[in-house]
Protein backbone atom coordinates (compact mmCIF):
# COMPACT_ATOMS: atom_id res chain seq x y z
CA UNK A 1 0.00 0.00 0.00
CA UNK A 2 1.29 3.45 -0.92
CA UNK A 3 1.17 6.30 1.55
CA UNK A 4 1.84 9.96 0.97
CA UNK A 5 2.51 12.65 3.49
CA UNK A 6 0.85 16.05 3.13
CA UNK A 7 3.92 17.53 1.45
CA UNK A 8 3.99 14.85 -1.26
CA UNK A 9 0.26 15.19 -1.84
CA UNK A 10 0.55 18.95 -2.25
CA UNK A 11 3.47 18.55 -4.66
CA UNK A 12 1.50 16.01 -6.72
CA UNK A 13 -1.52 18.36 -6.91
CA UNK A 14 0.77 21.25 -7.94
CA UNK A 15 2.46 19.11 -10.62
CA UNK A 16 -0.95 18.00 -11.90
CA UNK A 17 -2.16 21.60 -12.06
CA UNK A 18 0.99 22.64 -13.96
CA UNK A 19 0.50 19.83 -16.50
CA UNK A 20 -3.15 20.80 -16.92
CA UNK A 21 -2.19 24.45 -17.55
CA UNK A 22 0.44 23.41 -20.10
CA UNK A 23 -2.07 21.24 -21.93
CA UNK A 24 -4.66 24.02 -21.84
CA UNK A 25 -2.16 26.56 -23.19
CA UNK A 26 -1.18 24.22 -26.01
CA UNK A 27 -4.81 23.54 -26.91
CA UNK A 28 -5.76 27.21 -26.68
CA UNK A 29 -2.87 28.23 -28.92
CA UNK A 30 -3.79 25.65 -31.54
CA UNK A 31 -7.51 26.51 -31.51
CA UNK A 32 -6.97 30.27 -31.71
CA UNK A 33 -6.96 32.25 -34.94
CA UNK A 34 -4.19 34.82 -35.36
CA UNK A 35 -4.34 37.84 -37.68
CA UNK A 36 -1.42 40.27 -37.73
CA UNK A 37 -1.60 43.77 -39.22
CA UNK A 38 1.80 45.09 -40.22
CA UNK A 39 3.48 47.65 -42.41
CA UNK A 40 5.00 45.85 -45.42
CA UNK A 41 8.28 47.73 -44.91
CA UNK A 42 8.84 46.50 -41.34
CA UNK A 43 11.21 43.54 -40.97
CA UNK A 44 10.94 43.09 -37.20
CA UNK A 45 7.24 42.21 -37.58
CA UNK A 46 8.20 39.24 -39.74
CA UNK A 47 10.74 38.12 -37.13
CA UNK A 48 8.12 38.42 -34.37
CA UNK A 49 5.64 36.36 -36.42
CA UNK A 50 8.32 33.66 -36.78
CA UNK A 51 8.68 33.66 -32.97
CA UNK A 52 4.91 33.20 -32.64
CA UNK A 53 4.78 30.40 -35.21
CA UNK A 54 7.62 28.51 -33.53
CA UNK A 55 6.56 29.01 -29.91
CA UNK A 56 2.79 28.55 -30.29
CA UNK A 57 2.74 26.42 -33.42
CA UNK A 58 0.39 29.13 -34.69
CA UNK A 59 -0.72 29.85 -38.21
CA UNK A 60 -0.78 33.61 -38.66
CA UNK A 61 -2.70 35.45 -41.33
CA UNK A 62 -0.75 38.57 -42.26
CA UNK A 63 -2.57 41.68 -43.46
CA UNK A 64 -0.30 44.37 -44.84
CA UNK A 65 -1.36 47.97 -44.26
CA UNK A 66 0.43 51.30 -44.35
CA UNK A 67 -1.70 52.55 -41.44
CA UNK A 68 -1.06 50.18 -38.53
CA UNK A 69 -1.79 53.05 -36.10
CA UNK A 70 -5.37 53.22 -37.41
CA UNK A 71 -5.81 49.48 -36.82
CA UNK A 72 -4.50 49.85 -33.25
CA UNK A 73 -6.76 52.84 -32.60
CA UNK A 74 -9.79 51.01 -33.98
CA UNK A 75 -9.05 48.07 -31.67
CA UNK A 76 -8.75 50.28 -28.59
CA UNK A 77 -4.99 50.26 -28.05
CA UNK A 78 -4.08 53.38 -26.03
CA UNK A 79 -1.75 55.69 -27.97
CA UNK A 80 1.03 55.38 -25.37
CA UNK A 81 1.07 51.57 -25.79
CA UNK A 82 1.27 51.39 -29.58
CA UNK A 83 4.04 49.73 -31.53
CA UNK A 84 4.72 48.55 -35.08
CA UNK A 85 2.22 45.71 -35.50
CA UNK A 86 -1.14 44.61 -34.11
CA UNK A 87 -2.27 41.00 -33.72
CA UNK A 88 -5.80 39.81 -33.07
CA UNK A 89 -5.74 36.50 -31.18
CA UNK A 90 -8.80 34.81 -29.76
CA UNK A 91 -10.63 38.12 -29.45
CA UNK A 92 -7.70 39.87 -27.76
CA UNK A 93 -5.54 42.65 -29.18
CA UNK A 94 -1.79 42.08 -29.00
CA UNK A 95 0.29 45.18 -29.71
CA UNK A 96 3.99 45.02 -30.47
CA UNK A 97 6.65 42.56 -29.41
CA UNK A 98 4.74 40.57 -26.77
CA UNK A 99 6.38 37.18 -26.08
CA UNK A 100 4.38 34.12 -27.14
CA UNK A 101 4.38 32.73 -23.58
CA UNK A 102 2.55 35.85 -22.35
CA UNK A 103 -0.05 35.50 -25.11
CA UNK A 104 -0.58 31.81 -24.24
CA UNK A 105 -1.05 32.77 -20.58
CA UNK A 106 -3.55 35.50 -21.52
CA UNK A 107 -5.56 33.08 -23.66
CA UNK A 108 -5.57 30.47 -20.91
CA UNK A 109 -6.48 32.92 -18.11
CA UNK A 110 -8.91 35.19 -20.01
CA UNK A 111 -8.81 37.85 -17.26
CA UNK A 112 -11.83 40.12 -16.92
CA UNK A 113 -11.38 43.75 -17.93
CA UNK A 114 -8.47 42.97 -20.27
CA UNK A 115 -8.80 43.83 -23.97
CA UNK A 116 -5.22 42.93 -24.78
CA UNK A 117 -1.50 43.09 -24.14
CA UNK A 118 1.09 45.56 -25.37
CA UNK A 119 4.82 46.09 -25.41
CA UNK A 120 5.15 49.80 -26.17
CA UNK A 121 7.86 50.78 -28.60
CA UNK A 122 10.39 48.30 -29.87
CA UNK A 123 12.70 47.24 -26.98
CA UNK A 124 15.93 45.54 -28.01
CA UNK A 125 15.98 41.89 -27.03
CA UNK A 126 12.21 41.43 -27.18
CA UNK A 127 10.96 38.77 -29.64
CA UNK A 128 11.64 40.02 -33.16
CA UNK A 129 13.99 42.74 -31.90
CA UNK A 130 17.03 40.60 -31.20
CA UNK A 131 20.12 42.57 -32.17
CA UNK A 132 23.39 41.13 -30.98
CA UNK A 133 23.92 41.05 -27.25
CA UNK A 134 22.17 44.32 -26.43
CA UNK A 135 18.94 43.81 -24.47
CA UNK A 136 16.64 46.25 -22.75
CA UNK A 137 14.34 45.37 -19.88
CA UNK A 138 10.67 45.80 -20.81
CA UNK A 139 7.18 45.21 -19.51
CA UNK A 140 4.10 43.68 -21.07
CA UNK A 141 1.10 45.85 -20.21
CA UNK A 142 -2.44 44.51 -19.96
CA UNK A 143 -5.05 47.10 -20.98
CA UNK A 144 -8.82 47.32 -21.22
CA UNK A 145 -11.88 48.33 -19.23
CA UNK A 146 -10.02 47.32 -16.06
CA UNK A 147 -7.34 49.95 -16.76
CA UNK A 148 -3.66 49.28 -17.36
CA UNK A 149 -1.39 47.06 -15.32
CA UNK A 150 1.88 45.18 -15.69
CA UNK A 151 1.13 41.67 -16.96
CA UNK A 152 4.78 40.55 -16.96
CA UNK A 153 8.30 41.96 -16.75
CA UNK A 154 11.25 40.86 -18.84
CA UNK A 155 14.59 41.94 -17.38
CA UNK A 156 17.01 40.01 -19.54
Amino acid sequence: MLSFNAGNSARLRLAGAALTLLAACSGVAQATTYTMYRDPGCGCCTKWAEHMRAALKAQITVVETRDVAAVAAQRGVPAALRSCHTLIAGGYVIEGHVPAADIARLLAMRPKGVTGLAVPGMPLGSPGMEAGREKQPYQVIAFGSGGQRVFSSHNR
